[in-house]
Order: C-alpha cells, then structure tokens, then sequence
C-alpha cells in the first residue's frame, strides 16, 4: 500500500484538482493507496474542500491541526498517521507534478530507501533559486550528503525511513541527511516542476537561515551524537596547539631578555590554551552524558538499530 501525505496551509483552490492527478497516477498501478492531507492551521475554505473529497473517496485521511505548527509537525502528523509500506509526500500548491509518483516509486524498487525529486527546471522566481542552489551547496558541504535538491517535496519512502524519525522546526528540509546517517540508501531522480497558478510562495530568505542552524545541528547529532570527544576535543587540541606555539615564542624572547608583559600575543596565547581546555572538558563531559544514556538504551537494542538484515 502506498500512502501520500500532503501537507497543506491555504491551498483550497488546488485541493480537488490535486487528489484527481494522484488519482491519475496511481490507480493504473493496481494497487491499494491512500492519500493523507494534513491541514496545517488553515484559515480559507481548505477543510470544507478537504470534507468534500472525503465524502466521495473512501481512500483519503484527514489530520487537522489545531494551529498553524509548521511543515515538519504537519508532516510528522501525517507520518503517524499512514498505514502504508512506501510513503510519498507532496506539497499541495500543484507545483510538483503527481504523474511523477511512478517514476520515484519503480527508483525506490531498485534497493533505494528513499527516492528525492529534482527540480532540474523549477519555475520560481530568480532570487528563490538562487537561495536554493546557494542552500542545496552548502548542505552537501557541511552534511556529506549531496544532493541536487534536498528540499524538493516531492520524495518516497519506506516506511521503516520515517519510524523513529522526529521531525520539528525546519528539519523537515534534513530527512535525506537524517536518513543517510542512519545508513539507509537514498537516490535522487529528475522531477518535473510546474509553476505556480494557485496561492502563494510562503518560503523567504528567513527561513533558509533558520535552516542553517538546524543543518549545524543535524549534522552534529548525525556525525558526532555518538562520539562528541571527536569534535570538542578535535577543536580544543587545535587551539591548544595554537596557544601553547605562541607561549613558547614568547618563552624563547623571555630568555633572550625581551620584554613580553605588554604584547597581544601574551593574552591570546594564554586565552586560547584556558578555551582549548575548556573544550576538551566539555567533549568529555558530553561523552559521559552520551555513555550514560547507550547504557540505559541497553546492548540488544542499540545492535539492532543498526542491523538490517539477519540470514541463517
């Protein structure tokens, strides 16, 4: 079965329309679907239309929200709420095309775990996809993950992906990143984009600065969640070293009987040897926060989070 989750916020116009190209798409599959719209907060005629479809199919889910939470809380809502071995998400503004389903559907069928869309010729303003190459660069560059377009909406999952995934904030943009540190695989397929005939955009330039924050975090929860002496202690070495070079310059003038009381290199070398101490201290702080918690996870299952398949 394959459930399609649709976040949405204002987009009555667009509703019927999009549920009929779904429709479209996947019926000649021969397959049971489902189609999940979660309406997130919206202030227009979105949930009557959303009570008109329901009424004539018998395949579609309605999650109300009690306020406008964001995408990610939408689309977690929505990922509870599907019964489907392969998840599909879409926006609901029209702009990604539901005939593409198949396609990202026959990808996910060769061993891929998720299946991102690519918006090889998106029809948006200059400025947003400037924004967004600039966006799609930097989180390869930080992350590891490279993809063209990782915050296409337009992607495919298997359920198991999502099951422990915790969406919040603008993580929603992260799930590739989030799922390739767990080890599953992701593949990445050219998607037609339409432009926009109904709404408008609510995505700005704030909001991909809210997202750089939340890649520094996934990629510190990704890559050093487990081992953050790596990290801390990698930086506080670093400046350490850095400290202890420009103490032992100054030591070599002291002998020579240079005055060294009154120079900037003084403050700065022994400011960066107490910070570089600071943070090995708070790497090995945190690695016993983090030994503490694998403890009470237990040995079985911190293993099988990792184990994906057992043949005897």
């Amino acid at each position: 079965m394959v459930s399609v989750v649709v976040p949405l916020l204002n987009e009555e116009s667009s509703l019927e329309e999009l549920y009929r190209e779904i429709a479209a798409a996947l019926e000649p599959r021969g397959e049971p679907f489902e189609v999940v719209f979660v309406d997130d907060g919206s202030t227009d005629g979105s949930l009557a239309a959303l009570g008109r479809i329901h009424d004539a199919m018998s395949n579609v889910v309605i999650v109300q929200l009690r306020r406008n939470f964001g995408k990610a809380a939408a689309l977690q809502a929505g990922f509870l709420e599907a019964r489907g071995e392969v998840i599909v998400t879409i926006d609901a503004d029209l702009q990604d095309d539901p005939a593409e389903i198949p396609q990202l559907l026959a990808k996910l069928d060769e061993g891929f775990d998720l299946v991102s869309g690519w918006k090889t010729r998106r029809n948006d303003p200059f400025l947003r996809k400037l924004f967004s190459r600039v966006f799609n660069w930097t989180t390869g560059l930080i992350s590891g993950v490279r993809l063209h377009d990782v915050n296409c909406g337009l992607k495919a999952y298997r359920a198991e992906v999502l099951q422990d995934m915790r969406l919040y904030g603008e993580l929603h943009r992260f799930i590739p990143v989030l799922a390739a540190y767990q080890g599953y695989r992701i593949a990445e397929i050219p998607v037609n984009h339409r432009p926009r005939q109904h709404g408008r955009s609510r995505y700005g330039p704030e909001r991909y600065l809210r997202g750089f924050f939340d890649l520094l975090s996934v990629t510190f929860m990704g890559r050093y969640r487990y081992r953050p002496l790596h990290l801390f202690g990698g930086i506080g070495l670093l400046m350490g070293a850095v400290g202890f070079i420009v103490l032992l310059y100054l030591t070599v003038l002291w002998f020579w009987g240079e005055g060294i009381g009154t120079r900037p290199l003084l403050t700065l070398g022994v400011l960066l040897m107490v910070v570089g101490i600071q943070f090995v201290s708070l790497g090995l702080i945190s690695e016993l926060i983090t030994s503490q918690h694998e403890e009470r996870i237990g040995e079985r299952e911190r293993t099988e989070r990792m184990v994906e398949d057992v043949v005897r």
